[in-house]
């Protein structure tokens, strides 16, 4: 097998400007190409991080897409490691993030050793944050 690496993850959604914002401001992610317009959507939009990019659409025409639910098969969450789990929890709740996923009652809390927190994107895309760097 040649070698592989990643590119980007294409993230669809009918709340452009919310995943927008949320990706930008509150993710820090920067726009590098929007394109009006794209193959019938509204827009079509590059997000980068560092390396990691996303693929921001809109749908097509008048259509909408369906909401994502826990019983859909393919990618269920996207995973950023961050070096203090908390640090960042509290970043995000200084900037209104309150659609946080619980677990036990709880933001924050330990897996396997580490900590994580989960929260959702206004389009529904599952955002995981840890402070393991390994699996």
């Amino acid at each position: 097998m040649p070698k592989v690496i990643f590119h980007h993850v294409c993230i669809q959604t009918n709340t452009y400007e919310e995943s927008l914002r949320f990706y930008c401001d509150l993710l820090d992610m920067k726009i590098v190409k929007e394109t009006a317009g794209f193959h019938g959507r509204a827009y079509n939009t590059w997000l980068q991080k560092d390396r990691f990019a996303i693929e921001l659409q809109t749908p097509k025409g008048d259509q909408t897409f369906d909401p994502i639910n826990s019983g859909h098969a393919g990618l269920a969450h996207l995973c950023f490691w961050v070096e203090n789990v908390e640090t960042a929890c509290r970043a995000l709740q200084a900037k209104n993030i309150t659609d946080f996923i619980l677990h036990n009652g709880q933001i924050v809390y330990q897996v396997n050793g580490g900590k994580l927190f989960k929260v959702k994107a206004p389009e529904g895309t599952i955002i995981e944050f840890r402070d393991q760097a390994d699996c």
